[in-house]
């Protein structure tokens, strides 16, 4: 594979494929296996992810690359294949989560800033060397009738610029994720307030990518939809898809290859539909595709239990959703698919 910053930033945003987010911190991969009974050791998480990695069917055909943790991108399969192998086998780019977490903003009650900036360029190199051709840093931003502050907005817009530098500097494709929280607290504002903070953080990273001289043609934007809150929520799909395209076409530039969303508190079902009517119904100048997590795990994880005797069963359930979410991409998901 090319080792240029646009090649790889355009083979993440292959049409019809999209990008797998297994970072899930030891803390948020704990709190998923509580709810299937499993214990999270490190087998059972290498197990796990594993289980999808050799999906065939999903991997060759619907993902384009896969977000690692730390510990994920340093483990051997069971067979002791690097799990980098595994993934760089069926075609998909290994990727890596750099940030240190959302941390409280000194000053700044209720807003966070994402941490691990110091040493970066340091983890990057060793990250490279790993394998990695991309990697993840999520902004958090609260949204309510007051929230965010211009402080908050700006010190997480800056921060994701300058992680953007650093990777483009050690030959690494940044994910750029400035993440409006869907279901931050009290979680009740409008779609239109969605709209009107979406547009503000999204002109504000531009901005700072911009003076950090990130080049656009080598990064993906990982945005959250326009939606309203969790607990107020009216907006029909249709509202959402066209908000969200026309928050998007006023703010990110052409240069950039694309755009995968997050998902972000929508179900696994709506996180799809909201996908497919942007792709079916706009132009767009850059390919709009996902970078879920949960939306594209949870049936698996439950399919799965940690039980050897339901892995197949576990990949096909794994396989439907990336397969559901493929068609999205490419504007041709249909609610009777779901079905089948």
């Amino acid at each position: 594979m090319s080792e240029r910053l646009e090649d790889i930033a355009s083979a993440m945003v292959t049409p019809g494929q999209g990008i797998l987010a297994a970072d899930e911190s030891s803390g948020t991969i704990k709190k998923r296996f509580d709810t299937i009974g499993l214990e999270s050791t490190e087998e059972n998480r290498r197990d796990y992810r594993e289980m999808m990695f050799r999906a065939e069917a999903a991997m060759k055909d619907c993902i384009s690359g896969v977000i690692l943790y730390d510990e994920t991108i340093r483990q051997k399969a069971a067979d002791g294949t690097p799990l980098v192998d595994v993934i760089k086998a069926s075609g998909a780019v290994p990727g890596i989560k750099v940030d240190g977490g959302a941390k409280p903003l000194a000053g700044f009650d209720g807003e966070t800033i994402t941490e691990g900036l110091d040493g970066l360029r340091d983890r990057l190199a060793e990250y490279h060397g790993l394998g990695a051709r991309f990697a993840k840093w999520r902004g958090v931003i609260s949204i309510s009738n007051d929230l965010p502050s211009w402080g908050a907005v700006k010190q997480n817009a800056q921060a994701l610029a300058r992680y953007a530098a650093l990777c483009q500097e050690a030959g690494i494709v940044p994910i750029v994720e400035p993440e409006v929280l869907m279901d931050g607290k009290p979680g009740d504002h409008s779609i239109d307030r969605c709209y009107e903070v979406t547009e503000w953080v999204l002109k504000t990273v531009f901005a700072e990518l911009y003076d950090a001289r990130v080049s656009l043609e080598g990064m993906v934007l990982k945005p959250n939809m326009v939606i309203d809150g969790k607990n107020a929520r009216k907006a029909s799909r249709e509202e959402v898809a066209e908000k969200t395209v026309r928050c998007l076409k006023s703010t990110v530039p052409a240069a950039v290859p694309g755009i995968a969303f997050l998902s972000g508190g929508q179900s696994d079902e709506e996180a799809t539909a909201h996908l497919s009517l942007m792709n079916a119904g706009f132009d767009m100048p850059w390919a709009l595709t996902f970078s879920y997590g949960r939306a594209l795990q949870a049936a698996a994880l439950k399919t799965w239990a940690g039980k050897k005797e339901n892995v197949a069963a576990a990949q096909k359930a794994f396989a439907h959703r990336a397969k559901m979410n493929s068609l999205a991409a490419t504007g041709q998901w249909k609610q009777d698919l779901e079905a089948a």
